[in-house]
């Protein structure tokens, strides 16, 4: 009998960080997102928000005995052994809690991608691979903190990935092709260092979390972090309820998401938001527009509206922005001012 799951703090007693958590609950509705990216002061619950999501979220199902947690419902996106067991009409299932992977830095690229099973190789003779990080984040989360420092090598591979949806391994004969899907989730301190503009383009979401400047905020966090350290269990316990209430509302968010209405004037609206900025590329309009169409979700909303594009606006937009030598106003800055020009203030 395995022992219980250590308590996580719930996503629901967060103070605060109004902007991480709408885009980690975008990105819990809507995995098609993209990724989040968590830039700003130490201390600010980046990481406590991201294990909070995930124990938020409802069990998923999953095929029995399978190493990469396959959704039985995938079709062609199986693993090549689930795949073999659905032909046989032998693809059992068990549920299976989200999976949050942690990418340390200075991770050795077998560890993420996964190798031969040397202790199997070298005691029974048999090449058998041993699935890494990328493996056990499938249908999951996986979070790196300091993702700015992250090596270069491993950048190319997450984006290779990221692009695909699947992780292929040849080496030391071995040949395994395996989905690897999850929402990337990066953090980072913005003055340790940029992050490459290639995995940058990755995130779908890019938000700013700072240290809460009001008095009152911050003797809240002190007093709920205080209490869950104290005792685990009773804390989240007084949470229950509006934890349900939050998982009853992403899984209504998922179920309807489809049936959502985007009118043309919305996606016009959306564009030339993205035409006053000047963002490359059409990625900015379809995340923009993808992002507020889950919000809407959420919010049981039966069309994305003006003010649910203005909610993602800056997370869906900050970071695409290209340099202006002629505006020394930040990122955030910019997007809010074009906002106000395009709706009004």
């Amino acid at each position: 009998m395995q022992p219980a799951a250590r308590p996580v703090f719930p996503f629901s007693a967060i103070v605060g960080q109004e902007e991480m958590k709408l885009a980690l609950i975008s990105s819990a509705v809507d995995p098609g997102v993209g990724g989040v990216l968590v830039f700003g002061d130490r201390g600010t619950g980046k990481s406590t928000a991201v294990r909070a999501l995930a124990a938020l979220l409802p069990p998923m199902r999953a095929v029995a005995d399978c190493r990469y947690a396959c959704d039985p419902a995938a079709g062609d996106a199986l693993c090549d052994e689930c795949r073999a067991r659905a032909l046989r009409g032998v693809l059992k299932t068990r549920t299976t809690p989200v999976p949050v992977v942690d990418m340390p830095l200075g991770v050795t690229e077998d560890r993420v991608v996964g190798a031969l099973d040397m202790e199997r190789a070298l005691s029974q003779g048999i090449k058998s691979f041993e699935p890494g990080l990328l493996a056990r984040a499938n249908r999951g989360y996986l979070y790196i903190d300091e993702v700015n420092l992250l090596e270069d090598h491993l950048v190319d591979l997450l984006i290779d990935v990221a692009a695909s949806g699947e992780n292929v391994v040849e080496r030391e004969g071995l040949s395994v092709r395996h989905p690897a899907r999850f929402v990337l989730i990066g953090s980072g301190n913005p003055e340790e260092g940029e992050l490459r503009p290639q995995l940058l383009d990755r995130f779908g979401l890019s938000v700013e979390v700072r240290t809460p400047e009001l008095l009152a905020e911050r003797v809240e966090v002190v007093k709920r972090r205080d209490r869950f350290e104290r005792d685990r269990r009773a804390f989240v316990d007084t949470w229950k309820r509006e934890e349900a209430a939050l998982r009853r509302r992403i899984v209504a968010g998922r179920k309807r998401l489809a049936d959502i209405a985007l009118s043309d004037a919305v996606v016009e609206r959306a564009t030339r938001l993205c035409m006053r900025l000047g963002t490359d590329g059409l990625r900015a309009e379809l995340t923009l527009i993808r992002a507020a169409r889950a919000i809407a979700s959420f919010e049981q909303a039966p069309a994305v509206g003006d003010a649910h594009l203005r909610q993602v606006a800056a997370s869906a937009l900050r970071h695409r922005l290209r340099r202006d030598p002629l505006d020394e106003s930040g990122s955030t800055a910019r997007v809010e001012r074009a906002v106000e020009e395009e709706f009004g203030a």
